[in-house]
């Protein structure tokens, strides 16, 4: 009579769930913070606009994005990190993060990287083959590939988007 139990199901399924919003929201709720740190109103700081109306759209209470923003002046320094690695076949990826911690999160990246064959890269090595622009990293020039190493890319990506940390992955393929 293994699976009988309905409530063990629904909970699973639940804790599921609620892990992977939880980590979205606090994804969200840090990148309100640093984007509060400049100017708290939304109306004159078109980035925590923008920050706030993706949480919006993602459910996330009004409450936790007020708190967010009243928190940024004294929450620990958070900051932006952007870490550059190369893939399988030399495919460029961006990795953008918020962290309290830079060292933490740059060796826990390169963990990650070092785990799933890809390798981090010096500052600048692999930036000149991105843009940036409003929306973030678009390639200069994409790189066509086998679908092998796009498996592997898309696996990596999917690793990193766990780490608390990370915020956005891009990649020139």
């Amino acid at each position: 009579m293994s699976g009988h139990n309905k409530w063990s199901q629904i909970k699973t399924k639940k804790g599921a769930t609620d892990k992977k919003r939880g980590n979205l929201f606090g994804k969200l709720l840090k990148a309100i913070s640093i984007a509060a740190k400049t100017a708290p109103n939304p109306q004159f700081n078109p980035r925590l606009r923008s920050a706030i109306e993706k949480a919006k759209e993602n459910n996330v209470p009004q409450e936790n994005i007020d708190r967010a923003v009243s928190k940024a002046s004294e929450e620990k320094d958070l900051e932006e990190v952007v870490i550059e690695a190369y893939g399988p076949e030399g495919v460029a990826i961006i990795i953008e993060g918020i962290t309290d911690n830079k060292n933490r999160t740059t060796s826990e990246i390169r963990h990650i990287l070092d785990l799933q064959g890809a390798k981090m890269a010096n500052p600048g090595s692999v930036l000149w083959s991105f843009d940036k622009t409003e929306t973030g990293w678009q390639p200069k020039f994409k790189q066509s590939v086998s679908q092998d190493t796009i498996d592997k890319i898309s696996q990596i990506t999917e690793t990193l988007e766990e780490h608390d940390d990370v915020q956005k992955i891009t990649v020139n393929i």
